[in-house]
C-alpha cells in the first residue's frame, strides 16, 4: 500500500461488482463459512475499489468478502481505493483471484483471456497519427502472432 492510500469504509450499496467478473461468487459452503469469520472477526483484508464516473465504486478484489458481509447483515466495508485505469484493474482483479482453489476451468480461461487483453492494450501505442502507421503496426502485430515470433 503506497503511502497516499487510506483505507476507508464504504457502503456495500455503493460498490458495483467488476463488469464481466469472470469468477461467479458462490452462496456455498466456503461462503458461509467467510460469512460465520465476518460476523466473529469482521473484515481483516480491505477490499480493492476503483472510483467510477458516476461516484460509486467498482469492485476490483473482494467479491466474496463484500457478499459475505451482505449475508451477514452489514452495510459498510473497509476498502483501499485505487486509482487505476480499466486495464490495470482487470490485471489486478485476475492476479488477486487466480490463486483460489475453486476455480472453474472456464473462469480461469475466461480470466487469462481478460489479462491477455488488458496487457495487449496496455502495450499498444497511442502516438500513431497516420492511418498507414496504425495499418501497419496491426499488420506486424498479426504477423508476429501468426508466426509465434518474439523479441526480446
Amino acid at each position: 500500500m503506497s503511502k497516499e492510500e487510506l483505507i476507508v469504509d464504504l457502503l456495500i450499496s455503493e460498490i458495483h461488482p467488476f463488469i464481466d467478473h469472470p469468477f461467479e461468487v458462490r452462496d456455498d459452503d466456503a461462503m458461509k463459512e467467510t460469512v460465520q469469520s465476518v460476523k466473529d472477526y469482521g473484515i481483516i483484508m480491505p477490499v480493492i475499489v476503483r472510483q467510477t464516473d458516476y461516484g460509486c465504486y467498482e469492485m476490483i478484489s473482494g467479491h466474496r468478502r463484500m457478499r459475505a458481509c451482505e449475508l451477514a447483515g452489514i452495510d459498510t466495508i473497509p476498502a483501499i481505493v485505487r486509482d487505476v485505469d480499466r486495464d490495470t484493474a482487470i490485471i489486478m482483479m485476475v492476479d488477486s483471484n487466480l490463486q483460489r482453489e475453486n476455480i472453474l476451468p472456464s473462469e480461469r480461461a475466461k480470466a487469462y483471456k481478460m489479462k491477455l487483453d488488458a496487457i495487449k492494450r496496455q502495450g499498444q501505442r497511442n502516438d500513431l497519427t497516420s492511418t498507414q502507421s496504425v495499418q501497419k503496426l496491426i499488420y506486424f502485430i498479426r504477423h508476429r502472432e501468426i508466426h509465434n515470433i518474439t523479441y526480446h
